[in-house]
């Protein structure tokens, strides 16, 4: 048993995620890490993203781009989503996923329908650079660009024992 001083009546109740449907979405990513994947053999690259307006401003998305992991196809295909993110808000040259925070893009989201003993969710499909502000890439000085060619990224690093 675990006693609660705990008043619910100042506190709203969490309410559930419902599924939003397809379509394109003005988000930012809010936060990111690399995470281990379930079999302990890889990582991915986590990240959350918050809708920007319209109906479903401030719903969470989240998405996991499996950059090390024994199916080099997994890796391509994330390899290929990260430069499709990178492009979109207008930076090329990613030394941590912190560079990729609070900057507008267009994510395209599809609804994954339920199966077996699982809901139905949303997944996101790609991503674009947001047209209402297209990000531009910053010109880099030869130092920083050198001194950022050399810091190996997260999702190359290896992975601790």
């Amino acid at each position: 048993m675990a006693e609660l001083d705990f008043d619910a009546t100042t506190i709203d109740p969490n309410q559930p995620f419902e599924v939003i449907p397809a379509g394109k979405y003005r988000v930012q990513i809010v936060a990111s890490e690399m995470r281990a994947t379930k079999d302990g053999n890889g990582q991915y690259l986590w990240l959350e993203e918050e809708i920007l307006d319209g109906d479903y401003q401030g719903r969470k998305l989240w998405d996991r781009l499996n950059l090390a992991n024994a199916n080099q196809q997994a890796v391509e295909i994330a390899q290929r989503t990260l430069s499709a993110l990178c492009h979109a808000v207008g930076e090329l040259h990613v030394a941590d996923s912190d560079q990729l925070h609070f900057k507008p893009m267009i994510a395209t989201v599809r609804v994954r329908p339920a199966k077996g003993d699982y809901d139905a969710s949303n997944e996101i499909r790609g991503y674009e650079a947001d047209g209402a502000a297209k990000p531009v890439a910053q010109a880099k000085t030869a130092p920083a660009a050198a001194s950022a060619a050399t810091k190996t990224p997260p999702w190359r690093q290896a992975k601790s024992a």
